[in-house]
C-alpha cells in the first residue's frame, strides 16, 4: 500500500507539472489571438478596398476587351493545391482538418493535381503519404507572423507557376477566423482571379492595360496576406482552447488522485492503529 501512495503522489506531482505549462501555454496562445485578430481588424478595410477596386476595374470594357493572363483560362490542366498549415503542433483538431481536407482535394484531381505545401505539420504528413504527389513548392517556419513581404513571394512563385502555365488553377486550403470559438475550412481560388461584380464605379486613370498588371498581382498578394492572417489566429485560437481543455482535465486528474492519495492514506493510517491496538491487547494477555 506505502508503494501505492507514493506512485500516485509522484503521479499527482508529474500532472501538476504538466497542467502549469499548459496553463501557460493558454496564456501565451490567448495574447497571440488578440494580436492576430487585432491585425485582421486592420487590414480588413484594406482588403475590401482592394475587391471594390479590382471589381470596379474589372467592369471597365477598355479594361476588359481583351483577358488579362491572370483573369483568362491559361489551357493547363494541372490544379495546384496551396495549403497552409501550423510548423508546430498542440493545437487539437487543426493540422489534421487541413490535411485531410488537402488530401482530398489532391485525391479528386488524380495525377493533374499539384501541391505546395505551407507549414511544417504538412511537409511531415504529405512526406509520408503513400502515392505523395508532385510538390512544387514548400514553405516552413516562414510566416509565423504573417506580413505582406512573405505573402508577396508566395503570390509571386504561383503567379510564375501559372504564367509558365505549369498549373492551370491554384486553391488555398485555409482556416477562416470567425471568432475565438469557430473557425471553419476555407477552400479558395486564388487564380486565375475571378472577381464578384459589385456594382462599384470607380474613375480609373491611367485606365490601361498597365493599370490590371500592377493591380492584379497585388490583389493576390492581398488575398494570400489575408488567408494567412485568418489561419494563423485560427490556429491559436484552437491551440488555446486545447491548452484550455488540458488545463481543466489536469484539475480533475490531480482531484480524483487526491481523493484516492487520501483514501489510501486513511487506510493506511487505520490498518496501523488496528496493528497497534492488537498488538497492545497481545501484550495485555500475555
Amino acid at each position: 500500500m506505502a508503494g501505492n501512495v507514493r506512485a500516485i503522489n509522484r503521479r499527482i506531482g508529474n500532472i501538476t507539472n504538466i497542467r502549469q505549462i499548459t496553463k501557460a501555454m493558454n496564456a501565451i496562445a490567448m495574447t497571440k489571438v488578440t494580436r492576430f485578430k487585432r491585425r485582421l481588424d486592420a487590414v480588413q478595410p484594406w482588403i475590401e478596398s482592394l475587391d471594390h477596386l479590382v471589381s470596379a476595374a474589372m467592369a471597365q470594357p477598355n479594361l476588359t476587351r481583351e483577358p488579362h493572363p491572370l483573369v483568362a483560362d491559361n489551357g493547363a490542366e494541372p490544379t495546384a493545391v496551396l495549403v497552409l498549415n501550423a510548423d508546430s503542433g498542440l493545437c487539437g483538431r487543426y493540422t489534421g482538418d487541413l490535411n485531410r481536407a488537402t488530401a482530398r482535394l489532391i485525391d479528386e484531381q488524380g495525377p493533374a493535381a499539384r501541391l505546395l505545401i505551407g507549414g511544417e505539420k504538412a511537409r511531415l504528413f504529405f512526406a509520408h503519404r503513400s502515392g505523395s504527389v508532385k510538390t512544387l513548392g514548400t514553405y516552413v517556419r516562414v510566416y509565423n507572423d504573417p506580413n505582406m513581404e512573405i505573402a508577396g513571394r508566395i503570390s509571386r512563385d504561383l503567379i510564375r507557376l501559372y504564367s509558365e502555365q505549369r498549373i492551370g488553377r491554384c486553391v488555398v486550403v485555409s482556416m477562416r477566423f470567425v471568432s475565438d470559438l469557430k473557425q471553419t475550412l476555407q477552400v479558395e481560388t486564388l487564380l486565375p482571379v475571378s472577381v464578384e461584380p459589385r456594382g462599384v464605379e470607380a474613375l480609373i486613370e491611367p485606365a490601361g492595360p498597365e493599370f490590371l498588371d500592377r493591380m492584379l498581382p497585388l490583389y493576390v498578394q492581398g488575398k494570400l496576406f489575408e488567408a494567412l492572417l485568418h489561419t494563423r489566429a485560427s490556429e491559436e485560437a484552437i491551440r488555446r482552447q486545447s491548452m484550455k481543455n488540458a488545463t481543466d482535465n489536469a484539475d480533475d486528474l490531480i482531484t480524483l488522485l487526491t481523493r484516492t492519495y487520501n483514501k489510501l492514506r486513511q487506510q493506511g493510517i487505520t490498518t496501523e492503529i488496528a496493528d497497534i491496538v492488537g498488538g497492545s491487547e497481545a501484550l495485555r494477555n500475555a
